[in-house]
């Protein structure tokens, strides 16, 4: 777990169960989980539910496993897999009922700091307490979980919930989609260009958010507007934007920068 990024929990219990834990600072986000067996060979998983991340683990290499060993722990291996998915079903699930209540209950928004910090208009978005709540749907239009963003800024995702796939979209696409990264991004380019937006949170989601949307829009026109991070290694914006091309035949918008002098 170490190795992977994550600081472990302070105790391992090896019954064969997923086990939470959380990952960040604040004690009621457990994204992080791992399940343990060390009866015959020893062998677990571990992840983080919130990035996606995955990890398997074993006390013995493939290689040096009898070929009985190596047929039971690759069904122990697709038990785990299955658990892990029946789990985070559950999860997902439960989110989805949390997140259509806590929408429904939200007041529509007229002003808030960080749209008049932005420059940009609600565009739909609700208010709960102080904050700004963005829903994240899928094709059909159902409410799977929602995005909060503070005053200064702020952004959390609910615990448990789906977001490879979700969206938010603002106005209803007329020739052509633009899928963007981040709400005030998506808002700013709807304003300038009048052309529908799709809203996918993350650079890892824009993959999902257009696939998905290809598969509604089969003769739209998708261009995928890249967040270029070219301070960033590896430049994530880029490289997620452009995988997501290759996998609808989508069309690259990629931002300018002017040149500054010294």
């Amino acid at each position: 777990m170490t190795a992977a990024g994550l600081t472990p929990p302070t105790e391992i219990i090896d019954d064969g169960v997923i086990h939470r834990f959380r990952t960040s600072g604040k004690p009621t986000h457990k994204n992080g989980w791992y399940m343990l067996h060390t009866d015959g060979i020893a062998a677990g998983a571990f992840g983080d539910w919130r990035e996606g991340f995955t990890q398997n683990w074993c006390s013995k290499a493939d290689s040096s496993m009898t070929e009985v060993e190596r047929l039971i722990h690759r069904e122990r291996v697709k038990t785990m897999q299955r658990q892990r998915e029946d789990d985070l079903a559950q999860r997902q699930q439960l989110a989805a009922a949390d997140a259509l209540k806590r929408w429904t209950a939200a007041t529509p928004c007229t002003q808030h700091d960080y749209l008049a910090r932005k420059g940009i208009q609600p565009h739909g978005t609700k208010i709960e307490g102080d904050k700004l709540l963005i829903p994240m749907r899928d094709t059909a239009g159902t409410v799977l979980s929602l995005q909060t963003i503070a005053p200064d800024g702020t952004k959390m995702f609910m615990s448990g919930g789906k977001v490879k796939g979700c969206y938010f979209g603002i106005s209803k696409p007329k020739g052509a989609l633009i899928v963007c990264e981040g709400f005030a991004t998506g808002a700013s380019i709807h304003e300038c260009t009048g052309h529908a937006v799709a809203v996918a949170f993350n650079a890892g989601n824009l993959e999902a958010v257009a696939v998905a949307l290809r598969g509604k829009y089969p003769a739209l026109k998708i261009i995928i507007a890249a967040d270029d991070d070219h301070q960033t290694p590896g430049n994530p914006g880029m490289t997620k934007a452009t995988a997501a091309v290759q996998a609808t035949g989508a069309t690259l918008a990629v931002p300018v920068f002017k040149a500054t002098t010294s």
